[in-house]
């Protein structure tokens, strides 16, 4: 029975869908009615990498310039004054030379390979609780190099 009932089923699709014999002489056309547009709109491309990068300006938190924490005495009058070398003293005793950590003992020396030129101007950055015998510790040795040597105040 099942036999019986591939044999219809074959003659029924071959009179459906007939197979066409196929010569090495025939041609194939090949050409499609629909071309597939292969070029690529930039334009697009352009909104997302805006769109991404507003993103992250929006998005991105920006840390604040970090320095040495001093608390700066404070004077009625200040003056700018352009250093050629800052030297800052903390509230607990350590030295700074353009923000680089300096041991007392090493100071004099990295002073003088700092300063070139005499007449050099020197800021110092000192924290209003340190005393005064530490700051003319280190005014000495900047005078002693041939250096104008200036305070650092924060205005009142």
């Amino acid at each position: 029975m099942l036999r019986v009932l591939l044999y219809n089923l074959s003659k029924y699709y071959k009179h459906q869908y007939p197979i066409q014999n196929l010569t090495p002489s025939s041609t194939v056309n090949l050409n499609t009615q629909h071309k597939i547009d292969t070029s690529f709109s930039m334009s697009s491309m352009t909104d997302i990498v805006f769109l991404l990068l507003i993103f992250f300006m929006l998005t991105t938190s920006f840390s604040p310039l970090e320095g040495v924490p001093i608390d700066l005495p404070s004077s009625k009058v200040t003056q700018p004054i352009v250093p050629t070398v800052s030297i800052i003293l903390t509230s607990d005793l350590k030295y700074y030379v353009n923000d680089v950590q300096v041991p007392f003992a090493q100071l004099e020396k990295t002073l003088c390979k700092k300063l070139n030129k005499p007449g050099s101007t020197v800021i110092l950055q000192v924290d209003k609780t340190v005393p005064i015998a530490y700051v003319m510790k280190v005014a000495g040795i900047a005078a002693a190099l041939d250096a104008k040597i200036s305070v650092a105040t924060k205005l009142e």
